[in-house]
């Protein structure tokens, strides 16, 4: 029994794996939220926030799916195109669904415990952000990343771990839960996710997609999977990091668009005051 996934050698097959290290890990997540939100409503009264509750159980479900069998294990053993849909779903959809979970008392006490609030602020500038997310998907796409550090349990982890925390920092600019990191502009919102997470990835996607041999060695010496050859499986890997980003990137600028056009209609909202008094203080500022 593995802790976390890693790379296999034998044939694919659809015999479940147990991953304690990922239930472990989804376990704490969920305890940590749900224990912080309820104890907070006991101990000042506040109304438990089911919305967000919901967002964030969404989330969880959807990074513990990618973490785990059977995608966890093709991903990292046999299939590229597993591996850049597990990418996807942590960036993508339990990234921005974790955040729009978060309450902004919680982002706050997390930010003040851990001293992090400075370096938040400046990783939500737009222009910081989309560097550090691109950073994070070149790097930990490169083949001798994939081969030598996807392939072993704790490189498996960190990876994971830093996809999750890029895709945070990706969507801090837009919907962060400390209302003063979402930059002010509507049309900046639009033009920053459009080239973050629309125009860069087609760069490194476009390689995969027209290589003419296999490019990781992972992938290409597995076992295959119903005659599914190497260089297709990269192929459908690079047209995923290309495309697949497509409807939840457009989705999300045509809500910004219309949130801008009622915002210059009706003007801002009023915006509603926390019930507790330490959200006024700037943590660790």
């Amino acid at each position: 029994m593995s802790f976390w996934c890693q790379a296999l050698k034998e044939p694919w097959s659809w015999q479940f794996r147990a991953y304690p290290g990922v239930w472990l890990a989804a376990g704490l997540l969920a305890f940590a939220y749900f224990r912080s939100v309820w104890r907070r409503h006991r101990r000042t009264g506040a109304p438990i926030d089911r919305r967000k509750a919901l967002w964030f159980a969404l989330g969880w479900a959807v990074l513990w799916l990618a973490s785990d069998w059977p995608l966890a294990t093709l991903g990292a053993s046999y299939l590229a195109s597993a591996h850049m849909v597990q990418y996807m779903l942590y960036t993508l959809v339990a990234a921005p669904l974790l955040v729009l979970g978060t309450p902004e008392w919680m982002a706050r006490r997390v930010a003040e415990r851990f001293r992090i609030y400075r370096t938040l602020r400046f990783l939500a500038r737009p222009v910081v952000a989309a560097i550090a997310f691109n950073v994070v998907l070149l790097v930990t796409h490169t083949p001798i990343v994939v081969d030598n550090v996807r392939t072993t349990q704790l490189g498996g982890f960190a990876l994971d771990l830093l996809w999750l925390a890029s895709g945070v920092i990706l969507w801090q600019p837009l919907i962060s839960p400390l209302p003063e990191l979402i930059h002010k502009s509507f049309p900046v919102r639009m033009v920053y996710l459009f080239l973050a997470a629309g125009v860069f990835a087609m760069i490194p996607g476009g390689f995969l997609t027209f290589s003419s041999f296999p490019l990781y060695r992972t992938y290409e010496l597995a076992p295959r999977i119903q005659d599914f050859g190497a260089l297709s499986d990269q192929q459908l890997a690079g047209a995923i990091m290309k495309i697949g980003n497509i409807p939840i990137v457009w989705t999300v600028m045509a809500v910004l668009f219309f949130r801008w056009a009622t915002v210059e209609r009706d003007g801002p909202p009023a915006r509603k005051p926390l019930n507790s008094p330490r959200q006024t203080t700037a943590p660790g500022g």
